[in-house]
């Protein structure tokens, strides 16, 4: 049966330098899948907000937010590139639009199910591809793919996007996420090879990742 997927003609030019191209959809994450309760389940915005107020969204919420679709890549810093992605969800500059920051916001930490994190700079954040997905291909997100929600961030490796979103908190500073303490690179951008902690130049992190 044909493939859906882009071909190698057709992804020439796609795949970050180091990276090799997969098919299908490889399931990566550290830790069990989450129980989904949606009785429980809210997203929470907060940190430096221009409010100094704590914003929550249930998950009903989510189906009044504006949407968008974005077709991208997903790169893992493993080595692994799938292509043709189709990711239905909330723009993550929305966020911003809803909940504003306040002055000096400089990135924000993307926190999910069971404590884990990732920081962003807020330019990756507010990235016209960058999204928070509930649906996959037409489909919602499998459990094992995030679902109820995933953060995108298509030009970083995948450690940026984590699944099961629970949480955006605004900061004046940076701060090292969950793979960024355990010596992966504090920015991973994709097409620079910014796989690890010992890649990064003086300015890329704000203090030296633990060994």
């Amino acid at each position: 049966m044909a493939s859906d997927r882009p071909g190698a003609a057709e992804t020439a030019g796609r795949i970050p330098p180091g990276q090799r191209l997969v098919h299908g959809w490889p399931v990566s994450h550290y830790g069990p899948v989450p129980r989904f309760r949606p009785e429980r389940w809210n997203l929470r915005v907060f940190g430096a907000t221009a409010s100094g107020a704590t914003h929550e969204w249930a998950f009903d919420d989510l189906a009044t937010l504006p949407h968008v679709t974005v077709l991208a890549d997903l790169h893992c810093a493993s080595g692994p590139t799938s292509t043709g992605h189709e990711w239905y969800g909330i723009p993550a500059a929305t966020v911003l639009d809803l909940v504003p920051p306040a002055a000096g916001v400089t990135h924000v930490m993307a926190w999910a199910e069971y404590g884990f994190s990732a920081n962003l700079r807020l330019a990756d954040f507010t990235s016209p591809q960058t999204l928070m997905a509930t649906h996959h291909d037409g489909e919602p997100l499998t459990a094992e793919h995030g679902f109820p929600l995933r953060l995108v961030v298509p030009h970083l490796y995948g450690y940026k996007s984590p699944k099961w979103l629970r949480g955006i908190e605004y900061m004046t500073a940076d701060r090292r996420g969950f793979w960024e303490e355990r010596g992966y690179h504090n920015i991973a951008d994709a097409w620079k090879q910014q796989r690890w902690s010992y890649q990064e130049a003086e300015d890329d992190g704000p203090t030296p990742a633990t060994p």
